[in-house]
């Protein structure tokens, strides 16, 4: 599985690429817009996915704290990021 978004970081209402949908549960790809890219954790909740983010460092410097992410599709079928609990 592969997560892959456009920016240097995830944010609440982020647009997220989802690739390899029918990939196991557990480890994954996590890709950013600046070539920062980790090994992430990823479970499905239903329709939605539980996408965990390790701590890291973008291109440019800034420190990211580790954060875990609930992905759902918004009206259009666009994967957008929202903050999990």
């Amino acid at each position: 599985m592969r997560f892959s978004f456009p920016h240097s970081h995830a944010f609440p209402g982020g647009e997220v690429r989802v690739e390899d949908a029918e990939a196991a549960e557990g480890m994954c790809v996590v890709e950013f817009g600046d070539g920062i890219a980790m090994i992430g954790e990823w479970h499905p909740d239903g329709d939605d996915v539980h996408l965990s983010i390790p701590a890291y460092r973008t291109a440019s410097g800034t420190d990211v704290e580790a954060r875990r992410w609930r992905l759902a599709h918004d009206k259009n079928g666009t994967w957008r990021s929202r903050r999990s609990a």
